[in-house]
């Protein structure tokens, strides 16, 4: 499979590719896929569950509702379980996989170590007679990072918070209505927003997320099944308990402040920065790269999945993704999910299948 060459369009984080640029399963694996003759994939299907042996601890397949609503049981000699990192927790809750965990007495693994990131950003306004940063020219590719404020590459000492994350100037889209920055005390509507807009939008730099920094774990911040809530089958939502502790906040600030200095040596006429405050808001976007829920460890005691992401509690089951981090490092996710991928992947080639049964003995 070949990419295509990005031509830069502005429209790239939260849209199809047309140019098939951007490397995901639907340009780069499924088409090498469906040529051969023991792989078929089914859309517009949704798994309802896992199913397991009376013991509870063999997978035997998948119950999963088709686009019509009806409902399929599908047999399997093995799992796994690849959906989004809130959806693979779901599953395993639903499917009585794992114990769950409890935040009040600190028991159970599924759930357990939920974290996010922690955003945060700063606006710099430009002299627009000086100043042309041709924001429309936009894709991720072009995007620049400074790591020197990223975990322990920086000295903490009297900060009062530990880790951090990349600075980074990662303007990947161009459009005028949902990525543009006027500055404070502008109206919100009408012709002198239009004015303001028109001024800044060449010669602002704004960068939704220009600081992305670590999230760590607390006990207090889990996933379980929602009470109350329930999904079009009835099956109860998956609900977040989470907000920012003082750490992250602090951490947030810091690297505000150090984005700030960019801009101000940078020449920006006015800088205007936007720390990551508290309490959580799920309405203030700050990424999707949310991790951990069934953590990967080296024991039934503290993860609910081994080292290849083969669960302990059912071995035919295996649980990719971020699903399987114990912290939220101040990086993105993806490269470590696709490398966590291939070594599962490996391991279920050269081992498991050779010998059914646990990888990994507790």
């Amino acid at each position: 499979m070949k990419l295509g060459q990005c031509t830069f369009c502005g429209f790239c984080e939260w849209f199809g590719c047309a140019n098939y640029s951007k490397a995901s399963p639907q340009t780069t694996i499924l088409p090498v896929l469906v040529r051969k003759a023991n792989f078929e994939a089914r859309t517009e299907c949704e798994v309802m569950r896992v199913n397991l042996d009376r013991a509870g601890k063999w997978a035997t397949g998948v119950t999963y509702v088709d686009s019509s609503g009806e409902e399929w049981e599908q047999p399997a000699d093995i799992v796994l379980l690849c959906a989004f990192q809130l959806f693979n927790v779901q599953l395993l809750l639903l499917s009585g996989i794992g114990r769950p965990y409890d935040p009040q007495t600190g028991k159970g693994q599924i759930g357990r170590n939920f974290t996010h990131q922690t955003t945060s950003t700063a606006v710099g306004f430009f002299d627009k007679n000086k100043y042309n940063f041709n924001p429309f020219i936009a894709a991720g590719s072009i995007g620049m990072c400074i790591d020197e404020f990223n975990g322990d590459n920086f000295d903490h000492s009297n900060l009062g918070f530990v880790g951090g994350g990349y600075i980074g100037q990662v303007r990947t889209n161009g459009r005028p209505l949902e990525s543009m920055a006027v500055p404070p005390g502008t109206p919100a509507w009408g012709a002198k927003w239009k004015q303001a807009l028109r001024d800044n939008y060449l010669s602002s730099v704004i960068c939704g997320a220009a600081c992305h920094g670590s999230f760590y774990s607390y006990r207090d911040i889990y996933l379980d099944l929602d009470p109350t809530y329930k999904d079009r089958f009835g099956r109860p939502l998956m609900r977040m308990t989470i907000d920012f502790h003082d750490n992250e906040l602090k951490m947030s600030a810091y690297l505000s402040d150090k984005y700030a200095e960019i801009l101000q040596k940078m020449g920006a006429a006015q800088i205007v920065k936007q720390p990551r405050k508290g309490p959580y808001d799920v309405t203030d976007y700050q990424t999707s790269h949310l991790c951990g829920g069934a953590i990967m460890g080296d024991n039934p005691g503290n993860s609910a999945l081994n080292k290849y992401l083969q669960s302990w509690d059912v071995p035919n089951l295996f649980v990719q993704g971020a699903t399987a981090f114990p912290q939220n490092a101040g990086y993105n996710p993806t490269d470590t999910v696709g490398a966590l991928a291939f070594w599962s992947a490996a391991a279920i080639r050269s081992q498991y299948l050779k010998n059914p049964g646990p990888l990994v003995h507790a």
